[in-house]
């Protein structure tokens, strides 16, 4: 029995015991780092020097980017370390670090959607009012909030996480350091501190994902008064992207967050965190970034000159 105040570091999940596993998992975790890393790159360097791309929705798909490349940087390197090398351990403070980097990045990630679900209602709903409404001083104040907010929330979590005494161990059963497997190595007697951390996230991202069903609602029935078929093809290409990687990425950390016990063990506890911590970072730039028309002609113009410059 050890408790939070004697921990050194604690051992990470062991993704595979061969070592050929092994590094297959390092070379799929670096496949998957470097798409995320050039596609987020991609819509980043676009957006900042294509100023026909300062718009309210660029703008925020440049924030979304970079939330992306946070969350996929936090994780990930550890991991690939781990497989290279044949080992498990992460010290406590990097644990804490990793944990409020996660956290922030991840929180930062749905107040965006919430933003950019905003940005989708206003635009199709409240056309005329858009120029006021999302002008770029109520941008730049939508971006700060969510920024803020989510370091916060990250704040909150890390400190009332780390302050429960722990008692079971220093072994987690996921290969980074997530609230809920952290949780599992408190005392007994924390349960009730135990419950009020996970709820507290699940109603801030459950708040959310209601906010934005609701803005959808409205969203759905203003294109069905649409009388033109490319003008629902045009509303329906933009939104229902969006809300299938906001589903997939809000169920699933719901899920993470809330499962109970007796159906929780590695395999399901492993995909479930790939689902929502490592691939929307890889698969935001394919099925919902770069799929703008305007975005593609942006990234292809600034590729070729690149490659004309050289």
């Amino acid at each position: 029995m050890s408790n939070s105040s004697s921990l050194k570091h604690f051992l990470l999940l062991a993704l595979a015991d061969t070592r050929q596993l092994q590094l297959l998992h390092f070379c799929l975790l670096l496949g998957i780092s470097l798409a995320a890393l050039l596609g987020n790159g991609l819509i980043i360097s676009a957006v900042a020097c294509g100023h026909h791309l300062h718009t309210p929705m660029f703008f925020f798909l440049l924030n979304l980017a970079l939330t992306d490349l946070g969350s996929i940087c936090t994780t990930v390197p550890k991991a690939m370390h781990n497989s290279l090398w044949d080992t498990r351990d992460i010290s406590y403070a990097g644990c804490a670090a990793q944990l409020l980097f996660f956290m922030f990045f991840i929180s930062a990630e749905l107040s965006l959607f919430t933003v950019m679900c905003y940005d989708h209602y206003v635009s199709i709903c409240k056309p005329l009012h858009y120029g006021t409404l999302l002008g770029s001083r109520a941008c730049a104040h939508m971006a700060a909030a969510a920024w803020a907010s989510a370091f916060l929330n990250a704040l909150m979590y890390t400190a009332n996480t780390f302050s429960l005494p722990l008692c079971h161990g220093n072994a987690l059963g996921q290969f980074f350091c997530e609230v809920p497997q952290i949780l599992k190595l408190s005392c007994s007697h924390s349960n009730f501190r135990k419950i009020w951390i996970s709820l507290l996230g699940v109603c801030l991202s459950f708040g959310c994902f209601v906010f934005m069903i609701f803005s959808y609602v409205q969203i759905f029935r203003a294109v069905l008064r649409i009388p033109s078929e490319q003008g629902w093809h045009k509303a329906f290409s933009t939104c229902l992207p969006h809300l299938a990687v906001l589903s997939l990425f809000v169920s699933t950390g719901i899920f993470a967050y809330l499962k109970p016990p007796s159906i929780s063990f590695p395999s399901l506890d492993l995909a479930v965190s790939v689902l929502y911590s490592v691939v929307p970072p890889a698969l935001n730039p394919l099925i919902y970034s770069l799929r703008n028309q305007e975005l593609k002609a942006a990234v292809c113009k600034m590729l070729t000159g690149q490659f004309q410059k050289h």
